[in-house]
């Protein structure tokens, strides 16, 4: 069969579909040799009747059963994060709850989970982020314990709010240090640069990433008992490098880097970085397996599985960055994790379709749909309401 799919410009070109996945079982041994998480997207209710703006309806029961896809080829959760449209359809009252039902599932499964903390019951308004220092550092210590009492590991996030009432590096000193003083266990810090966020410009007091990179450490060291790691979601992977070279013993680097990760995960003579991935989502147990041929040594193997999804990355996180969200969860609709292709906040509407379909034939050419004849007809689908003939 032939599937005919548009490129950019209006053009129509024949792709020949996969007829047979890449098989990876769930199961297997633990990952050992490094620390992975998956930041993981939420399905959406399709069938609420709800509005771009609504407060988020999420189809629960589909949700959480991606996250056992997940944990069933031994990869962490990375939970309610960027991935999860946070800030982008997914609001603080959703996150809260997700954070509540993904780590009970955790719990009842053997599962790890890491949650997100950030400020965003602080949102913007039409004079920006009104607010005192103070009631950024209450936000934080609000999520702070809805992630503890739930028993999951804190993943202390990036904040439009402490970016936009920060007067320089000082203020993130003290509001970082109040809470990994406050912290019940050792939580990962995320630097979140501003291609996946612009309102996290000049994040750590500093549109000079030097400067920005010397006030982070300062935070690091300060506590570093209170640091599991640090997650860096820059994409530069040089600066990445010399980061992590600098992180004191026993604090890891989890690389967020999507467009580099083959290589920083699996480093070089002076170190490497464990992973918290958005690509991990689709590249779950193609991701997983790679890790698994790393733990024997195998380093050719691990780049052998890895190095050829770059190209699905890159495509999925080009700029704007921000909006690979609809990438990731229209491959998990043709993936038959999920039963449509509709996001929170109608984000489904963020890419074309050109970009959509390269993304289809990307990540058939790495065998990643389980079904291929399944993949197959859900593309032509979307292409037939698009007005493309098949």
């Amino acid at each position: 069969m032939t599937i005919h799919l548009p490129a950019e410009g209006g053009a129509i070109r024949p792709y020949q579909p996969r007829t047979e996945p890449a098989t990876f079982a769930p199961g297997g041994a633990p990952l050992a040799c490094r620390t992975v998480f998956s930041a993981a997207h939420v399905v959406a209710d399709p069938y609420a009747d709800v509005t771009p703006d609504s407060p988020a309806a999420v189809d629960w029961d589909a949700t959480l059963a991606f996250r056992r896809h997940l944990w069933s080829h031994g990869l962490g959760v990375a939970e309610a994060m960027d991935t999860a449209q946070r800030g982008m359809g997914l609001d603080w009252a959703g996150a809260a709850e997700l954070i509540r039902r993904s780590a009970a599932e955790a719990k009842a499964v053997g599962g790890r989970i890491a949650c997100g903390v950030g400020t965003d019951q602080l949102p913007a308004t039409d004079i920006g982020y009104p607010y005192s220092l103070d009631q950024v550092r209450a936000a934080y210590e609000e999520q702070l314990e809805v992630v503890e009492t739930a028993g999951a590991q804190a993943i202390l996030m990036a904040s439009r709010a402490l970016t936009a009432v920060a007067k320089g590096p000082e203020d993130y000193l003290e509001v970082y240090g109040h809470l990994l003083r406050q912290a019940a266990e050792p939580v990962v810090l995320h630097w979140l640069g501003p291609m996946f966020d612009p309102a996290l410009e000049g994040y750590w007091g500093s549109t000079d990433l030097d400067a920005a990179t010397r006030t982070f450490l300062d935070v690091i060291a300060a506590h570093p008992d209170k640091v599991d790691g640090i997650k860096v979601s820059l994409l530069d992977a040089q600066r990445e490098i010399e980061l992590r070279r600098l992180l004191p013993d026993g604090v890891r680097c989890y690389t967020g880097d999507d467009f580099n990760y083959p290589e920083l995960i699996a480093g070089d003579d002076r170190g490497f970085s464990h992973a918290l991935l958005g690509i991990f989502d689709p590249l779950g147990p193609l991701a997983a397996e790679a890790v698994r041929r790393l733990d024997t040594g195998d380093v050719a193997a691990f780049r052998g599985l890895l190095d050829p999804t770059v190209e699905l990355s890159r495509h999925l996180f080009q700029a704007p960055t921000r909006f690979y969200k609809t990438g990731v969860v229209f491959l998990a609709w043709l993936a038959g994790h999920q039963s449509h292709f509709t996001m929170v906040g109608g984000q489904q509407s963020s890419r074309s379709l050109p970009h959509l379909a390269r993304a289809y034939e990307l990540a058939d050419g790495l065998g990643l749909f389980p079904d291929p004849a399944l993949a197959e007809s859900r593309m032509k689908a979307l292409l037939t309401v698009y007005g493309v003939a098949q």
